[in-house]
């Protein structure tokens, strides 16, 4: 029988994943398919359990990937310090959680960095920042976090003094994710350089005017795609017994 696999969140619509991961399997000839189940609310995940018993693994999406913490029977350190788990091994009923965002994240920001790239400014503070901010830390990077609420610094209150010192700007918010890509995060781009490195968790659509502001400013620009493929991957290790 065919391991099976699949992703769990709300919507789901936008994701890559099903389609990635069955390419992966037919391409390397592995006996496994990929399904996506879309969870109105994180509560149906028992039953999704008890309905599927061949599950192997599952990726974990917004905005799952805090709230599915209380359902797991061991989480990895990692994990357990960012405080966010975005994939699933399942072993003998049991579920362990990790956390393969930071490490697609980092992969794929390092070779980016040049030397006066020492201070991010991370916006927003979801399960997306925390993987964020916890990679920064691997890398001793500073970082602050900006946050409607909360964080070291709020939006509408960033100076130019502030976006100057903090060279790395990352978006780990979902504004002007498709359809919506008319929207971005509201700081002052005024003050954007070439010094700057924007990065954007987002990768639907692959230049959101979030990046477009970066490029204006002839910043480095850098979207969520090759981190997002980086993360898929480095969970196919975790799933994968056979490695």
């Amino acid at each position: 029988m065919a391991a099976l696999y699949g992703l769990i969140g709300y919507p789901l619509s936008h994701s890559f994943s099903p389609a990635y991961f069955n390419k992966k399997f037919a391409t390397e000839g592995i006996d496994a398919r990929y399904e996506a189940y879309p969870l109105a609310n994180i509560n149906e995940l028992p039953a999704l359990l008890k309905a599927t018993p061949t599950l192997q693994g599952l990726n974990v999406t917004i905005p799952y990937k805090q709230q599915v913490i209380p359902y797991l029977d061991a989480i990895d350190d990692a994990a357990k310090t960012i405080g966010a788990v975005n994939c699933i091994k399942i072993t003998d009923d049991k579920l362990t959680g990790y956390n393969t965002d930071w490490i697609g994240f980092t992969e794929s920001l390092r070779p980016l960095l040049q030397t006066q790239h020492t201070h991010a400014l991370v916006l927003g503070s979801g399960g997306g920042a925390k993987a964020v901010v916890y990679a920064l830390q691997q890398m001793g990077i500073a970082h602050s976090i900006v946050s409607r609420t909360g964080g070291d610094y709020q939006y509408g209150k960033l100076t130019e003094a502030i976006i100057s010192q903090h060279t790395i700007i990352i978006n780990t918010t979902p504004l002007g994710m498709y359809p919506h890509t008319d929207d971005c995060p509201t700081i002052p781009y005024q003050y954007l350089s070439a010094k700057h490195l924007l990065y954007d968790l987002i990768y639907n659509p692959a230049e959101t005017l979030f990046l477009q502001h970066g490029k204006d400013a002839s910043a480095l620009t850098k979207n969520g795609y090759e981190m997002l493929l980086l993360q898929a991957e480095a969970a196919w290790a975790i799933w994968d017994t056979s490695q």
